[in-house]
């Protein structure tokens, strides 16, 4: 019986009229009945029979957009890649190829290759699968160094900071001075063209808090991004973080839900972070001397050595293109655009309410919408703004003060003080 996606048209306009006249009560009960049926081709005396999930597919779609939709259609994406790209699989190859051999013939075995790549966590399998591998491993030629080096190139930025990556990963625990113990999770961020990292701190909390702090620190040592890629958690999603790119014109963007390929760069750099230092420093007493230690060899380990992605050493990748960067100014203007943004209603006394207190506004708002900017921590202090204009800081109301002040003011008016 030949399959359904060759089944003829007329075939199937045959099984949707035979629908209509069915006996049943329900839907499903003539579809059922059609179900247990069979169609046979006039012309080439093949016959068929199809299942009533089949026949409710045809039916859904020939109501829904018409006879044309039952036509055999070659899928959109066919000969592209959904899950992974091939200049990203090129990279991962790369990483493990140094540490395969080869067989007697002279060549890498295919199927060893993939293997190590699904056992080192370069791939999963839902991501690839072993037939889709070989496919590509044939098309691109990724087994050939020399071959994949422009296709591994083109899947880095041109200059330095035009895309940063970032994401989380889970540290070492460090015991407390009550006995306890407590998770460390390093934020870090990455230049794409460069593989230089911009910033690494571990925390005692992956929250929005800590994000925006590890986020601060690199703009201000390496410069502002054309583009950000960050990971779906709540901390890269957070509503400082979407108003700080506005605010500092940087894109961003979000990797696929549990894509681990689409940010391959940052999470390799994790690996080697793993291996090569963790390995090494397997207890830490405290969060500052972990950040002491791991801000060392970031800078003088990673940053400071070859690179084979680049085939040269990150930081001096970085510093070819110093010219293009974009430094933040470290002033208090700077560390506004980190701030929080809510709209408030200004009352006919110049005065609005935020966190439970009333403030007044540092010029006349009366009756204006504008927005309040202040930091999420520390929350001290609180900048209007009005028509995209800084206004100034709001100050606390002090009701007391400014009753003595209208006091003055009146007894002045009566007096006919000038």
């Amino acid at each position: 019986m030949p399959p359904n996606r060759n089944t003829p048209i007329d075939i199937r306009l045959r099984v949707l009229s035979a629908v209509d006249f069915a006996p049943g009560e329900s839907i499903r009960e003539r579809i059922k009945y059609v179900a247990s049926k069979a169609f046979v081709d006039a012309h080439t005396g093949h016959e068929y029979q199809f299942t009533w999930r089949t026949i409710s597919t045809w039916l859904y779609r020939y109501k829904k957009h018409g006879v044309t939709s039952l036509d055999n259609k070659t899928r959109a994406d066919k000969n592209s890649y959904r899950k992974i790209q091939p200049n990203e699989l090129a990279e991962a190859i790369n990483e493990i190829l140094p540490t395969l051999s080869k067989n007697k013939t002279g060549t890498f075995v295919k199927s060893v290759v993939y293997h190590q790549l699904q056992q080192r966590g370069f791939v999963k399998r839902h991501q690839l699968s072993q037939t889709s591998f070989y496919r590509m491993v044939r098309e691109h030629n990724l087994l050939d160094a020399e071959k994949t080096k422009k296709l591994r190139l083109s899947f880095c930025m041109q200059y330095a900071n035009e895309l940063w990556q970032a994401d989380t990963m889970y540290g070492p625990s460090i015991k407390q001075g009550d006995g306890s113990w407590r998770k460390t999770f390093l934020i870090a961020f990455l230049d794409d063209a460069s593989r230089v990292i911009t910033h690494g701190e571990f925390f005692y909390r992956d929250n929005t808090e800590n994000m925006i702090d590890a986020f601060r620190t690199a703009l201000f040592k390496r410069g502002k991004p054309d583009r950000l890629y960050f990971d779906n958690g709540a901390n890269y999603k957070s509503t400082e973080i979407l108003q700080a790119c506005l605010r500092l014109d940087i894109r961003l963007s979000h990797a696929p839900v549990r894509d681990g390929a689409a940010k391959g760069k940052i999470e390799r750099f994790f690996r080697g972070f793993r291996d090569r230092f963790l390995t090494q420093h397997v207890e830490f007493q405290t969060l500052e001397e972990l950040n002491e230690k791991t801000h060392h060899w970031i800078e003088n380990e990673y940053n400071a050595k070859h690179h084979s992605g680049i085939q040269m050493i990150p930081i001096d990748r970085f510093a070819l293109d110093v010219d293009r960067v974009k430094f933040l100014t470290d002033d208090k203007y700077s560390e506004e655009i980190f701030f929080v943004e809510q709209n408030r209603k200004v009352s006919k006394t110049n005065v609005f309410s935020i966190n439970s207190q009333k403030y007044e506004c540092p010029v006349d708002l009366r009756g204006k919408t504008i927005q309040v900017r202040y930091s999420r921590s520390m929350r001290d202090r609180f900048i209007v703004f009005f028509a995209d204009k800084r206004m100034g800081e709001a100050s606390l109301l002090n009701v007391h003060q400014n009753a003595d002040q209208i006091r003055e003011l009146y007894n002045k008016n009566t007096r006919g003080d000038s």
